[in-house]
């Protein structure tokens, strides 16, 4: 695959006329994965849709879609890692309705979670062989070789975070695939990124994974539109890197 770019969801009302102008809200999803290739669930992460609603979405989204999917806080952020088998069971009875499509699994963990590399190593291995993971910590107390040596061993990628255009976690590639989140830049109007921002990742990203290496590229930055405008900025940067990257939309 190539460096893969979307959006951490896409049901914003500002959206409106900057990205949706004339599509009826019930075909959003669809106008969205005409322009972008991939998309990151985060109403998964609220409320875990039941299996017939993520079969839709594999059924109305192209054929070479790739679909992310934020897990429960139910076992993240109210389970906190403990006894995650049936969570993690669930979780991927329903999301298993997307099929091929199913991209990673994102586990964002609490910002007042301590580092529990038992949990997190119990957690990983709950789930099936193959699913491809993505494990967000935000408590700096997890940047240990322990955890590294924990996310290395199960081939689970660390993903890479950008809050106010600085890097919240060590850049470690834990797997064969990466995955990066930018949540809120400071250029104007906010929260877009700057130029300089975006092109140090892209430098980052194509340095540390080369194809045909999988990186999952997500703009988390949604007020305004600015993840959409990010994210196509993002491509022309990766492009002229001479790296393939996958479809955005055509301008700003």
């Amino acid at each position: 695959m190539p460096v893969l770019v979307g959006t951490s969801g896409w049901q914003y009302a500002d959206w409106r006329e900057r990205f949706f102008r004339g599509v009826p809200q019930r075909r959003w999803f669809e106008h969205l994965l005409e322009h972008f290739r991939t998309v990151e669930l985060n109403v998964s992460f609220y409320r875990l849709p039941r299996r017939e609603v993520f079969v839709g979405w594999r059924d109305r989204s192209p054929a070479d879609a790739v679909i992310t999917v934020k897990a429960s806080r139910y076992l993240t952020h109210v389970k906190r890692l403990r006894d995650p088998g049936p969570s993690v069971a669930l979780l991927m009875e329903r999301a298993a309705g997307l099929g091929p499509k199913l991209g990673p699994v994102l586990l964002q963990l609490p910002p007042d979670l301590v580092v529990d590399p038992v949990g997190l190593a119990a957690t990983l291995d709950a789930f099936p062989a193959g699913v491809r993971l993505a494990v967000e910590p935000r408590h700096p107390s997890w940047w240990t070789e322990e955890v590294r040596a924990v996310l290395t061993d199960r081939n689970a990628s660390l993903v890479w975070a950008d809050r106010g255009e600085e890097s919240l976690a060590p850049l470690w590639r834990t797997a064969d695939f990466g995955y990066l989140r930018l949540h809120e830049g400071r250029a104007d109007p906010r929260p877009r990124y700057s130029g300089d921002t975006l092109r140090r990742w892209a430098e980052r990203v194509t340095s540390a994974y080369a194809d045909p290496d999988d990186v999952f590229v997500y703009f988390n930055n949604d007020p305004g539109g600015a993840a959409v405008a990010d994210a196509v900025a993002f491509a022309q940067e990766v492009r002229a890197l001479g790296r393939f990257v996958s479809r955005v939309p055509d301008g700003p």
